[in-house]
């Protein structure tokens, strides 16, 4: 690794790793099958000990568990960590999503739960995981603000939300950050929103990366992977798919890197580009994946080479939505 340098998330925001570490697919919360929690563990130990300070968690992965599994691995490491924590997604005992709830009182409600999970005093970046339809995001982003100024608190971030709701949010509280989908076969971001956070000093905390495996040619494990019912990776769209993925292998394997190598120094180029810091917040579930993703921080992009990419992996060509046509049509970054 011959990066060691920190970056401030957005204009007042911490000062965090250039890579993000992405829990959800750990024990207690993995929507791609069985994982190992031991391993996942280790990882987030790995992580700390390799620089990377932000880890990512949401209070509905695994109805709670994967709170408590992020608590335990950091349990006499808190110094070390920036804890970044969703909520607001409503789970029934099956599993089922149905539904989001960010009211100011429950706002608070699902915060004092997650403080327990997680056994610490504070959580440093507290979001709401997507927005309510039925709250004003003034309220929800207020509730927040006076968990800030109870000590609750750190920061307030934004996940997967549009540029209206960017700027109204930003007008009643700071936002350091914006986590959205962006990967070379997601692209959606660049037209309008990563300008609106490049005015207004927000950074983006990027997930799907790899778009959950597609990029490196990992396939759904069975019908508990989440990934067979994404439209991507079935039938005609996964086969047209797959045609851009191996050109993006070979200019992987051209260059010498993973897949994943380059899919994280993309992104990266594409941040420094358009004037917004985008970290890039892997879900790796094995200290070797995480070693992967870290290495490609030591590539550096040219233009050239983000044109050629990109020429080979046109964005108009990707196959399919990124989730099923009801979870689109509750996204607010989508509209």
């Amino acid at each position: 690794m011959t990066t060691t340098n920190t970056t401030k998330l957005g204009k007042t925001g911490p000062s965090v790793f250039p890579l993000a570490l992405g829990c959800m697919s750990m024990a207690g919360g993995s929507p791609y099958g069985a994982s190992d929690e031991a391993e996942s563990i280790a990882t987030i130990h790995a992580a700390l000990d390799r620089g990377v300070n932000l880890l990512d968690t949401g209070d509905f992965y695994g109805m709670g568990k994967n709170e408590m599994l992020v608590g335990r691995a950091i349990k006499d490491r808190r110094d070390k960590v920036v804890l970044s924590v969703k909520y607001g997604g409503l789970r029934g005992p099956d599993g089922a999503f149905l539904g989001f709830d960010t009211r100011p009182v429950a706002t608070k409600s699902f915060l004092a739960h997650s403080l327990s999970r997680l056994g610490v005093d504070y959580i440093d970046i507290y979001r709401p995981s997507r927005l309510d339809p039925a709250v004003p995001i003034e309220d929800t982003i207020g509730a927040i603000a006076d968990m800030v100024k109870a000590g609750y608190v750190r920061h307030i971030a934004l996940s997967e939300v549009g540029v209206e709701t960017i700027r109204r949010a930003a007008k009643v509280h700071p936002i350091v950050d914006l986590q959205i989908e962006y990967a070379i076969v997601s692209r959606g971001p660049e037209a309008t929103i990563f300008p609106a956070l490049a005015e207004l000093g927000i950074a983006v905390t990027a997930y799907g990366v790899l778009s959950r495996g597609l990029l490196t040619g990992s396939k759904p494990a069975g019908a508990g992977d989440m990934r067979a019912h994404l439209p991507r990776f079935s039938g005609e769209n996964g086969r047209k798919n797959q045609a851009l993925v191996d050109a993006f292998v070979r200019l992987a394997e051209r260059r010498g890197v993973t897949p994943a190598q380059l899919a994280v120094a993309w992104v990266r180029a594409k941040g420094a580009a358009q004037g917004v810091t985008i970290i890039p917040t892997m879900g790796a579930r094995t200290r070797k994946q995480l070693e992967d993703a870290l290495a490609g921080l030591e590539i550096a992009l040219s233009p050239s080479d983000v044109a050629e990419i990109e020429a080979a992996v046109p964005a108009e060509e990707i196959a399919g939505t990124r989730y099923p046509t009801p979870m689109m049509a509750m996204l607010d970054s989508e509209k």
